[in-house]
């Protein structure tokens, strides 16, 4: 099996597993000392299964649609990037919709002994939406609760937020170009070190 194959077979696993609640799956794709960054979470690959864990037993499901990977290896290193939504089916002030946030999901990835893992994991958010699951069935957002959230995940931390986790404000959004390109310069520097 060719290292872009690999790559791409682990990150597909690791977003299938927080997607089914195959824990030791998801787990599997993280090295010891990984980290991850994204809306709700920031901290290690470890803590991350398990707060993602925490996350479905409190019923707060979602399902990631990813686009295949753009995989660069430089030696026992990697970088895989996949054009990703993170769909979730909730209820906004007793009408049921669908959120939608439309992300570049970045992991940085090393091979040791034969075998790839994930060193790091960032999400870059782009846009969200949020509309009625029913045809008909109206949606409304007063604009000022949503007016301390960034543009480019401002649904997403509204209705995370409302279910208890904390969004943070320095997350990397393509409302923020310069901190992208610091983002991808900083990738491109790691895999040539």
């Amino acid at each position: 099996m060719s290292d872009v194959t690999a790559i791409t077979q682990l990150i597909l696993h690791e977003r299938q597993g927080r997607d089914r609640g195959w824990w030791d799956q998801m787990r599997a794709a993280f090295r010891p000392d990984s980290t991850v960054r994204l809306s709700w979470f920031t901290g290690s690959g470890a803590e991350f299964v398990q707060r993602s864990e925490a996350m479905s037993a409190r019923g707060d499901l979602s399902v990631h649609r990813m686009a295949p990977p753009v995989v660069t290896v430089r030696g026992d290193r990697a970088h895989a990037e996949a054009s990703a939504s993170t769909e979730l089916q909730i209820d906004f002030e007793g009408v049921a919709a669908h959120l939608i946030s439309f992300t570049r999901i970045n992991y940085r990835l090393s091979k040791e002994d034969g075998e790839w893992g994930v060193v790091s994991l960032d999400a870059i958010y782009e846009r969200d939406t949020l509309s009625p699951a029913l045809p008909g069935a109206s949606l409304t957002v007063d604009p000022s609760d949503v007016a301390g959230f960034r543009p480019s995940y401002a649904l997403l931390a509204l209705c995370l937020e409302r279910r208890g986790y904390p969004i943070g404000t320095d997350l990397l959004g393509d409302d923020r170009p310069e901190a992208v390109a610091a983002f991808y310069a900083s990738v491109h520097t790691w895999l040539d070190a």
